[in-house]
């Protein structure tokens, strides 16, 4: 039997390498090219080139635009010295206290105005302390509501933004502050059982629109026992002399009030009215602190309270009056009297902030003079015959009417000055013009009135801060970012 060899189960003996041969020479070009990519060891890597290293300026270029960036903004910051910066002045003696003191005429329909301000400066190295009052239409620098009276501080930002223009003002930080009101006030002099003063003259003065109900001030001259409603009479009291020769009335009251103050009769009992009056009065002045003061009282007056007011000059602006102040002067003396010196930072910041106070003012500036009270011979032979007469200052009612306003709409909303305008209209007022103003000027609506007339505004249908100045018959509203159109 022939046995039969099958050929796929014969072993192959041909070698690998003879069958890569074969297989080499009898593939395709671009399949033998394939096969050699696959099989082939990888070529050698090239030569590595050698590169020349370089110094990375990014990093020293992104520095020095972050230094040029922070120097600018230094540079901007302080360029512009009516910008309400923090003091230069520290208290070289540490427990120097300047107390702001404010008088405030408060409304239930308004934010109240600010009648009176001053700085009280206790120095107790020394044992001293001092006063000095603003006048309330001293020209400063108010925070976003550029330059203004500084009474319209309180109405623009209550006592924080007040006490913040009076540190820019004098470049010193104020401790504490005190915010006294009509009935506060009258509540402290009754307190201590009133106060002796020597009225300098016939003082009588009605105004039936003031006070939410009338003010009737009908003192006397000589010297009287002044009670607390009385008192603020007197401390009110307006006449020729204007705002200046209320504040000397109302230094002259302090001393008076001192006096009485220590007492042997009062000054036992100081602590317990200090007590019972914290509530009448709004501060930030721990009572504990308040109480130390006002041991120290007998040693003050006998060194001495020293009472001042910020130098300047009367001016008129737009028919508006202002007191320009004397900076130079204001800063040197509220330095002595917390018995420091002025640093040459803080006499570079005087010198710059001077410069940009004249730069501030206007054109149409007009200087005046104080006008004081100077009564003819005649005048005071009549006096003095009958000091009993009251020689009454009449005060015509003022009517809508006699008052002309013009409207500045500076709120950006369209169409918000015929709006006001047509609101005043119906109360009465006649429209001088609607005018287009700076959108960024004003953050608050505000009407300006003479003092006399403030009265004619109250009551309107939309936020708005009311305050005096301007001539008679003639009113400013100024809408703010504030103002929202009525329905």
């Amino acid at each position: 039997m022939e046995n039969k060899i099958d050929d796929t189960n014969k072993h192959d003996t041909t070698s690998d390498n003879d069958k890569n041969d074969i297989d080499t020479l009898n593939t395709p070009d671009w399949l033998s090219r394939e096969w050699r990519e696959k099989n082939d060891p990888p070529p050698p890597p090239p030569p590595k080139k050698i590169y020349k290293k370089k110094k990375n300026y990014n990093r020293l270029i992104a520095l020095i635009i972050i230094l040029l960036l922070v120097l600018v903004g230094f540079v901007f910051a302080n360029s512009d010295s009516s910008s309400d910066n923090p003091p230069t002045i520290t208290a070289e003696q540490t427990n120097v206290l300047n107390i702001m003191i404010m008088g405030v005429d408060r409304r239930a329909d308004d934010v109240g105005r600010s009648d009176t301000l001053m700085v009280l400066t206790y120095n107790p190295n020394e044992q001293k302390a001092s006063l000095l009052s603003l006048p309330r239409d001293t020209r400063v620098h108010i925070e976003k509501n550029d330059y203004d009276k500084i009474n319209h501080a309180y109405a623009y930002g209550g006592h924080e933004l007040t006490q913040k223009v009076v540190e820019s003002f004098l470049n010193v930080p104020i401790n504490y502050y005190v915010l006294i009101d009509i009935q506060a006030f009258e509540k402290i002099i009754d307190a201590v059982g009133g106060v002796d003063i020597d009225v300098e003259k016939r003082m009588y003065y009605e105004d039936p629109w003031d006070d939410n109900g009338g003010l009737v001030i009908d003192l006397q001259p000589g010297l009287q026992h002044l009670n607390g409603k009385t008192a603020i009479q007197y401390v009110r009291y307006r006449d020729g002399e204007g705002d200046i020769g209320r504040i000397n009335r109302q230094q002259k009251f302090m001393k008076a009030f001192l006096a009485q103050a220590i007492s042997p009769s009062i000054l036992p009992k100081l602590p317990d009215i200090l007590s019972n009056i914290s509530s009448a009065i709004q501060t930030n002045m721990p009572l504990s602190e308040m109480i130390a003061l006002v041991s120290n009282l007998p040693t003050i007056q006998q060194n001495g309270l020293s009472s001042s007011m910020v130098s300047g000059q009367p001016a008129y602006i737009e028919d508006i009056s202002y007191w320009i102040p004397d900076i130079a002067k204001t800063r040197n003396l509220i330095a002595q009297n917390m018995g420091i010196t002025l640093n040459e930072t803080a006499q570079k910041d005087t010198e710059s902030t001077i410069k940009a106070y004249e730069k501030s003012l206007p054109k149409g500036l007009k200087m005046g003079d104080i006008t004081t009270e100077t009564p003819s011979s005649e005048e005071k032979s009549s006096t003095q015959e009958d000091n009993t007469a009251p020689a009454k200052e009449k005060v015509e009612p003022v009517k809508n009417e006699d008052i002309t306003v013009l409207v500045i709409n500076s709120s950006g909303i369209n169409g918000a000055g015929a709006e006001v305008a047509d609101i005043l209209k119906r109360k009465g007022f006649k429209i001088s013009s609607v005018e287009t103003g700076n959108t960024s000027s004003r953050e608050h609506t505000t009407i300006t009135a003479n003092e006399h007339e403030t009265d004619c505004f109250y009551g309107m249908p939309f936020t708005c801060t009311i305050m005096s100045g301007g001539s008679s018959g003639q009113a400013t509203v100024n809408i703010g970012l504030d103002y929202q159109k009525q329905n």
